[in-house]
């Protein structure tokens, strides 16, 4: 069975602000606020999803230092053969303040980590910026299950 692909976007909370370390980017100062991380999974949601979301692994990616300090509250996937996080990222660039050279090491955004008070408007753009090329999007909200179902989807049931 062939795995499904493409970009995704972790809807983190961070109940209260901090400093945190942040590998070779150091301490870096972070809002009370609910954060929307881009990536992509070009090998697979499952994987990669399932590596975000345990709780004991190596630190590795900017994201694993910032979720070992917060919560995942929703994942949005996003299908696709072509990594889309860069544009997602500038789609959400124009709106939301950002994390600077946070998960962008290997392109050219300013960042791939962006914030709000309110979780609501980062999804609303999310949603925007996928639908005006032409794509859906899942939504998956607690409790998270990774399960490999027969479409090779990621699933929260």
């Amino acid at each position: 069975m062939k795995e499904v692909k493409g970009s995704y976007v972790l809807l983190v909370r961070l109940d209260i602000e901090r400093s945190i370390p942040i590998g070779k980017l150091g301490y870096l100062p972070f809002p009370k606020a609910y954060y929307a991380y881009i990536g992509s999974a070009m090998n697979g949601f499952n994987a990669r999803l399932a590596r975000h979301l345990r709780a004991e692994k190596k630190l590795h990616w900017h994201i694993d230092y910032l979720l070992k300090k917060s919560e995942i509250d929703e994942i949005i996937t996003c299908r696709s053969v072509e990594k889309l996080e860069c544009y997602l990222a500038q789609a959400l660039a124009g709106t939301f303040p950002s994390i600077p050279d946070f998960g962008s090491s290997d392109c050219k955004c300013r960042s791939h980590l962006f914030f709000a008070n309110e979780k609501s408007r980062l999804k609303v753009k999310v949603a925007e910026a996928v639908s005006q090329i032409g794509l859906t999007c899942e939504v998956f909200s607690r409790p998270f299950n990774i399960d490999c179902i027969s479409d090779g989807t990621f699933s929260d049931s």
